[in-house]
C-alpha cells in the first residue's frame, strides 16, 4: 500500500475558527462596520468563505470599499491569524522522514487556502495540494481525491489514508476513494456513514497511528 497520507486543512491541521474570529474582528474595525454587519459576516463565513461573500456584504450594507478589496483584506487577515501547532508540524516532518507522501485536500477558495498553507509553514511539508475552489467541486467528490494523489505523484489505486474532521467530506470521501480513514472526533456522525478505521481527538494522535504503521 502507498505510504500516502491525505489530510484535511481547516479543523484538522489548522485552527480556522479562532483565525476566523480574529480576521472578522480586524476587518470590521478597519471599516467601522456596525455590529449587525459583523454578525452577518460571522454567520456567512462560519463554514467557508469566498469572494462572493464580500460582494454580498458590500451590497447588503452599502459599503464604499470594492468587494475585491474586502476579500483580499480578509485573505491577508486570515493568513496572519491562522495557526498550525508546532507539534503538528513536527509530526508531519517525522512522517516525511519515515517515507510518507503527504497531501492536503481541502474545500475552499484557492487563494485563501494557499495563503493559510504558506503562513503556517504547511506548504513546505507537503507533496501536493488539491483545493476545491480550483475545480469548483468539493469533498467528498472522488475527483478531488484523485487530483490530490496525482499532485503527490502517486495513484489512488495504491491505497493510503485520509485524515479529517468532517464525517461526510473527509471520511465519506475517503471511503469513496478506497482509502483507510482516521476521523478527528467532534462533529455529529451521520447514521448512514460507515465507521472510520480509527477515531482520535487530535491530529497528532492520527500521525502517531501512521508512524506506527511504518514500523
Amino acid at each position: 500500500m502507498n505510504r500516502l497520507a491525505l489530510f484535511d486543512l481547516d479543523g484538522t491541521l489548522a485552527d480556522r475558527q479562532s483565525a476566523l474570529s480574529d480576521a472578522v474582528t480586524g476587518l470590521c474595525r478597519a471599516h467601522a462596520l456596525i455590529p449587525v454587519a459583523e454578525q452577518w459576516l460571522r454567520t456567512e463565513l462560519v463554514d467557508r468563505a469566498n469572494a462572493e461573500d464580500f460582494a454580498r456584504l458590500r451590497e447588503v450594507f452599502g459599503l464604499d470599499a470594492p468587494a475585491a478589496q474586502l476579500w483580499q483584506e480578509y485573505v491577508s487577515l486570515m493568513a496572519s491569524a491562522v495557526t498550525c501547532r508546532p507539534e503538528v508540524l513536527e509530526g508531519l516532518a517525522r512522517l516525511r522522514q519515515a517515507g510518507w507522501t503527504i497531501g492536503i485536500i481541502t474545500n475552499g477558495a484557492g487563494d485563501i487556502q494557499r495563503a493559510k498553507l504558506t503562513a503556517t509553514g504547511l506548504a513546505d511539508l507537503v507533496d501536493g495540494v488539491a483545493v476545491s475552489g480550483d475545480l469548483e467541486i468539493r469533498k467528498p467528490d472522488l475527483r478531488l481525491f484523485e487530483l490530490a494523489a496525482t499532485r503527490c505523484g502517486v495513484n489512488l489505486a495504491g491505497g493510503g489514508w485520509m485524515i479529517g474532521d468532517n464525517p461526510a467530506g473527509d471520511i465519506g470521501g475517503g471511503h469513496k476513494a478506497d482509502l483507510r480513514t482516521i476521523w478527528l472526533r467532534g462533529r455529529p456522525w451521520p447514521d448512514d456513514l460507515p465507521a472510520a478505521r480509527h477515531v482520535v481527538d487530535d491530529v497528532t494522535d492520527a500521525i502517531t497511528i501512521l508512524l506506527n504503521e511504518t514500523e
